[in-house]
């Protein structure tokens, strides 16, 4: 099936594989978007055609493309039905959600993992905080299940004897008691925290990979609340010692339940190894933006080859990637009130036209003006990409600055902790 007659059915749960679904539009296939969340619905207006039940659609497209973890039910019975499906398995999404399994399916897979501590019911608040005081350490936060989408819930703890983390749990309890279920109590450990993912076809994965670095935190140098992410820096790379001792070990198990679409593994490499810390079953964001920076391959090509078990020969820019997101008010945090007072409708402003490295996030098409839309803030991405981690942060930056939006902010460090921790994985031996 060539890629150009192709017919794309892409369902999302806020809009966030609008940017590959345009993409997929201009590449000549047929593209229709279905968003579930209703306050997200006017996401991608102008920009593809909508549907309003996609189920209803299902007959008509060629390939259906889930954008994000909890459709693995879904995405199974499509499978059994026939039909071609990028997306997640009901194993996908316990590997994400349900993060001691993950822990425990990762060690299963060969890695050392950090020891953690699973705390869930009504009391969970208690006896984490009981606990940390009987073992006063380093530690991580993060909640279990649906919670995990709110990043500004994540905590790392700088305290040795766990001070800060008692404190933080202690306001987590106030203020959102009734919506965390459970949370993870992880040991903190040193290192590069670096993520490497690649594209699996339900039977293997479709190299190269991509090793990525997150930027989380709201302010330049990892300062203010955690984000979903505020930008990322990448390289794409073959079956160096990096990615051999992550996602490969995966290969069989993905591969046992089928599963379909982009898979991934956040880690911490040290002097001693490489331990994981979460897993990702689904697109990641802003790293679907960057790898549309960096694949050179039609997407109207891969995305029914993956669908379909097929070997797909993925090609890949050479050198380095930068993606930087730029946001406006009440990101990172949720407050419709905030968006509709300072950003709902809002211009987006360009002072020169930009061709490439520009990926629609937030916004919409009114009578050929971007305009913001949704309710996060999280309104655009600028990727670059050269030779060197340099030159790509330079053109990416160079994007940003075309780009006006009332009270629109971004982190100006993507990118640069690169010497560093490039140095320090090259002197561990993970580059090779």
């Amino acid at each position: 099936m060539c890629g150009m007659s192709a017919k794309f059915l892409f369902v999302s749960t806020y809009g966030a594989s609008l940017d590959l679904a345009w993409q997929c539009k201009r590449e000549g296939a047929g593209v229709r978007l279905h968003i579930r969340s209703k306050p997200d619905r006017d996401v991608g207006d102008g920009f593809v055609e909508k549907a309003d039940d996609w189920q209803a659609q299902k007959d008509w497209a060629d390939v259906i493309v889930f954008d994000d973890v909890g459709f693995g039910t879904v995405c199974e019975k499509l499978r059994a039905e026939g039909k071609a499906v990028v997306g997640g398995t009901t194993y996908g999404d316990r590997l994400e959600l349900d993060r001691d399994f993950g822990q425990q399916e990762m060690k299963a897979a060969g890695m050392t993992i950090l020891p953690c501590w699973d705390f869930e019911g009504s009391d969970a608040f208690e006896r984490a905080m009981a606990f940390i005081r009987e073992h006063p350490d380093r530690y991580v936060v993060k909640p279990n299940g649906k919670a995990q989408s709110e990043k500004v819930l994540s905590f790392v703890g700088q305290e040795d004897d766990g001070r800060d983390v008692l404190e933080t749990l202690a306001f987590f309890k106030r203020g959102w008691g009734a919506k965390i279920q459970g949370f993870q109590i992880q040991k903190f450990a040193a290192g590069v925290e670096v993520a490497i993912g690649a594209f699996f076809n339900g039977k293997d994965f479709v190299l190269p990979a991509l090793v990525n670095f997150e930027h989380k935190k709201l302010f330049p140098g990892d300062i203010g609340p955690s984000t979903g992410e505020m930008g990322t820096s990448s390289f794409w790379c073959g079956e160096i010692p990096l990615v051999k001792e992550t996602i490969l070990r995966f290969r069989e198990r993905l591969a046992a339940c089928r599963y379909v679409g982009y898979f991934d593994l956040n880690c911490i490499a040290n002097h001693r190894g490489i331990v994981p810390l979460e897993a990702t079953c689904r697109f990641g964001y802003p790293t679907l933006n960057l790898q549309m920076e960096g694949v050179l391959s039609k997407w109207t090509e891969l995305l029914p080859a993956l669908a379909r078990g097929e070997p797909f020969h993925m090609r890949t820019k050479r050198g380095f990637q930068v993606a930087v997101v730029v946001a406006v008010p009440p990101f990172p945090f949720e407050d419709p009130a905030a968006f509709k007072k300072y950003s709902e409708d809002a211009a987006v402003i360009f002072k020169r036209p930009l061709t490439e490295g520009l990926h629609p996030c937030d916004v919409k098409l009114v009578e050929n003006d971007w305009r913001l839309a949704g309710c996060s803030g999280y309104a655009l991405v600028l990727t670059g990409s050269a030779n060197t981690m340099l030159d790509a942060r330079k053109e990416a930056y160079h994007r940003v600055k075309q780009v006006m939006i009332p009270n629109m902010f971004y982190r100006t460090d993507i990118g640069e902790r690169w010497m560093r921790d490039g140095d320090l994985l090259q002197s561990w031996g993970f580059l090779g």
